[in-house]
């Protein structure tokens, strides 16, 4: 027994147990106890460390007992139990008392975040064993800052009056980069293509400013799930990662990062099937809801949401307690696997408790309203993995991780949710250049967790050569805790006369929206705008087109919209998809209210398809039509105007409806009807890190707008208009440069234009930095 205690101390103890051992049971009573050697502890406070057995004596097991007891409290560097004519006799001396904690030589951490690290405390006893504790914990902290060569001394500085200063000396030393990421065992995927899959980066020019290179042991076991989900939505249904290992290089100064890839065979599906175990589910009734068909390359992010998917739609129909079991039946001669869903009765568990931990700033019901279920509620996995993935998506978080626990009975299990949080905010003072805005500034700030309510807030002035404005901006995505988004908008922008065209235009209101999700991927909002627009002239520009002059002389408009939008999406990530569909339509109506009257119609389409290693093809069509109504004209800022937004290689309102009238501006006038098209191809650059964020692409683009409602004579102005106004199309081939970089998204593009009006206007190079 004695054999298994650390300290010298403690075995003297042992030793004075051990005579004990040799008598009868001691000690009847309290008074029994006696405690010397305490100055500041009271004896009581000893004494409760001893606890009695059924016969109301202190047997040997319970001194032995009462003693690791005492050690492990913290309060005493020595304790002694004895025996003296049947009375026990405890010897006590005391830990000093910490009259100052300190921390010299820390740059990185500061003292109040190593404060909370360490279990040793200012005005706490001071004990060795917790020291070092201390110690290995400030060591841990500074490694996961990845710095390995970190070192950590406490100095204890023995004061009058049993009271010490405790100081830790800290070396913090130099981050330890990686120098090397190895991949073996990789065939249908290179090691540049794996590497842009991992979140773990070799030292680069950019890694000072990136921050990426650092070794982490946990994001490197992290970035073994990256890789094995790679690989699982891509056909590799037998891939696994057998080891992901790092060794330090003295001659590299760093770590060689070393992942051992076994890929298996590329997998389509075969068969997909549902099958019911249950009397009361028709598994005909459930095949909408697959998200997995014949011939397509298995992927197991699929088959995962059509589980969830599936448990869904039981769960609203009465079936609560049921499992769908995803069974995989391959037949690795064809490369095939065949899919059957089974749907089974399940095990009747409840949720106990959700424990949520690590959520400093945001609040326990901004995660909770992330699942499908509540206290009380049948457990079920699927919906645990939706929630778990909604709040990885919320960007709140660096790290959500999800387990079951046992609950109070068989019956009940208690969902552990552990959160990392990362910083939500932005202030931003951002610079740019647009071919048709010219050059342009941002201030602005933003906060996309406010007050950790999981609410977006943010004010921002726009300041540029022929733009100004500001833009108040406030949402929340539950409105009175119900799956209901609610935005609203206060704005004001300002445009100057350009190259471009000969006016310059006022808008300043509101908008207010409504949204919802009626499924993971199909979404519906409701809006209500209200604005000002007005139009003013440059005669400095020449005489202007007569449309533009009749927008001028009309007085400032109030427009009054409401509108609906229909989104749905299947991408993979909204911020760089690679694969799945996207598609918007938007219908608003003007008129109830104002003075502008019409009915608008836009439809924007997306594809994406990864063709091969982090290649990635894009389809796109767009399309728009307004309208006005009531006998109505259509203001001129309320058109469509043709430019690169819609055809590359034309400049802004570049095609479209012109007034060709001689004499004048021959502005583009705007048009009620438009379509595009656009194909587009983009790359990694071969030879240049990831990391950069750099990307080649090729496009091919097609497209037309027309259609115009202006009168051709204005009052007051006698001469006729002529207005050029063809459906001709418009395409144009190019290639461009795409840089993710840390100033924010920039593009450059040259197209070469191949069919055009004759009055088109032309720019085959367009440029596009900072966040606008």
């Amino acid at each position: 027994m004695c054999r298994r205690l650390a300290s010298r101390a403690v075995v003297a103890g042992c030793l004075a147990i051990g005579a004990l051992e040799r008598g009868p049971a001691a000690a009847a009573t309290d008074a029994d106890i006696a405690v010397v050697g305490n100055q500041r502890i009271a004896a009581d406070t000893v004494r409760s460390y001893f606890h009695r057995g059924a016969d109301g004596w202190l047997d040997a097991g319970a001194l032995d007992a009462a003693l690791k007891a005492l050690y492990a409290s913290g309060l005493f560097q020595d304790v002694q139990i004895a025996r003296d004519d049947g009375r026990i006799r405890v010897r006590v001396v005391e830990n000093p008392t910490i009259r100052r904690l300190a921390f010299e030589g820390n740059k990185r951490i500061k003292d109040e975040q190593l404060k909370n690290e360490v279990q040793s405390k200012q005005g706490g006893p001071l004990s060795r064993p917790l020291v070092q504790g201390d110690v290995n914990r400030i060591t841990d902290l500074y490694r996961h800052d990845g710095r390995f060569t970190i070192r950590v001394e406490p100095k204890i500085i023995d004061l009058k009056g049993d009271r010490a200063d405790l100081v830790f000396e800290i070396k913090e030393g130099e981050k330890t980069g990686v120098r090397q990421v190895r991949f073996v065992g990789n065939k249908a995927y290179t090691s540049a293509a794996l590497a842009a899959v991992i979140k773990t980066r070799e030292t680069s020019w950019l890694s000072f400013l990136l921050g990426n290179d650092t070794y982490d042991a946990e994001r490197i076991e992290a970035d073994r799930d990256l890789l094995r989900r790679f690989y699982l939505g891509r056909g590799y249904a037998d891939m696994r990662v057998p080891s992901a290992s790092a060794q330090y290089d003295p001659d590299k100064k760093g770590f060689v990062v070393t992942f051992a890839v076994d890929e298996g065979s590329r997998y389509r599906i075969g068969a997909v099937d549902i099958e019911s175990r249950l009397k009361t589910v028709d598994a005909a009734s459930l095949r909408s809801r697959l998200r997995t068909y014949a011939g397509d390359v298995y992927n197991a992010e699929a088959v995962d949401r059509t589980v969830e998917d599936l448990s869904s739609e039981l769960g609203k129909h009465g079936e609560p307690f049921i499992s769908v079991r995803p069974r995989a039946e391959r037949a690795s001669d064809r490369q095939v696997i065949d899919i059957i869903y089974t749907i089974e009765p399940g095990h009747r568990v409840y949720v106990e408790r959700i424990e949520i931990r690590g959520n400093r700033k945001t609040l326990d019901h901004v995660i909770r309203r992330e699942f499908d279920l509540v206290e009380g509620d049948a457990y079920n996995r699927a919906l645990i993995e939706r929630g778990e993935r909604r709040l990885k998506n919320l960007g709140y978080f660096k790290t959500v991780k999800i387990t079951e626990q046992p609950g109070s009975a068989p019956d009940r299990v208690i969902v552990d949710v552990t959160v990392e949080e990362q910083p939500t905010g932005d202030f931003t003072i951002a610079g740019g250049y647009s071919t048709d805005n010219g050059p342009i500034a941002e201030l602005g700030a933003s906060e996309r967790n406010f007050l950790g309510r999981g609410e977006f807030v943010k004010a921002s002035i726009t300041y540029g050569e022929y733009t100004r404005g500001f833009d108040l901006a406030f949402s929340t995505p539950y409105l009175f805790d119900n799956r209901i988004s609610l935005g609203l908008d206060l704005f004001a922008l300002e445009t100057a006369a350009s190259s471009y065209r000969s006016y310059g235009s006022t808008i300043y209101g509101g908008k207010f929206a409504l949204g919802t999700a009626l499924t993971e991927e199909l979404g519906l909002q409701w809006r209500s705008s209200l604005y000002n627009q007005s139009v003013t002239v440059d005669p400095t520009k020449g005489v202007a087109s007569l449309p533009i002059q009749q927008a001028a002389l009309a007085v400032p408009m109030w427009v009054s919209a409401i509108g609906t939008g229909v989104i749905y999406s299947t991408l993979d990530n909204n911020n760089k998809p690679t694969n799945g569909f996207r598609a918007v339509v938007n219908e608003d109506l003007a008129g109830l209210g104002g003075d502008v009257k019409f009915i608008k119609t836009t439809e924007d389409v997306r594809y994406y398809h990864e063709v091969t290693d982090g290649v990635v093809g894009m389809l796109r069509a767009q399309g728009g039509y307004v309208t006005p109504w009531g006998g109505q004209q259509l203001p001129l800022l309320n058109g469509f105007f043709g430019g690169p937004q819609l055809v590359r290689g034309f400049a802004p309102n570049g095609f479209g409806p012109r007034d060709v009238t001689p004499g004048t501006t021959m502005d583009n006038i705007g048009g009620n009807v438009y379509w595009s098209t656009t194909a587009e191809m983009q790359s990694p650059i071969p030879l240049l890190p990831s990391e950069l964020g750099l990307k080649a692409a090729v496009f091919a683009d097609a497209g037309s707008l027309w259609s115009t409602g202006s009168a051709s004579a204005v009052p007051g102005l006698s001469q006729s208009l002529q207005i050029a106004n063809s459906p001709t199309l418009r395409s144009s081939i190019g290639a461009g440069l795409v840089w993710d970089s840390m100033f924010g998204p920039l593009r450059v593009d040259y197209a070469y234009p191949i069919s055009k009006a004759t009055y088109d206007v032309t720019q085959r190079l367009y440029f596009t930095a900072g966040r606008f």
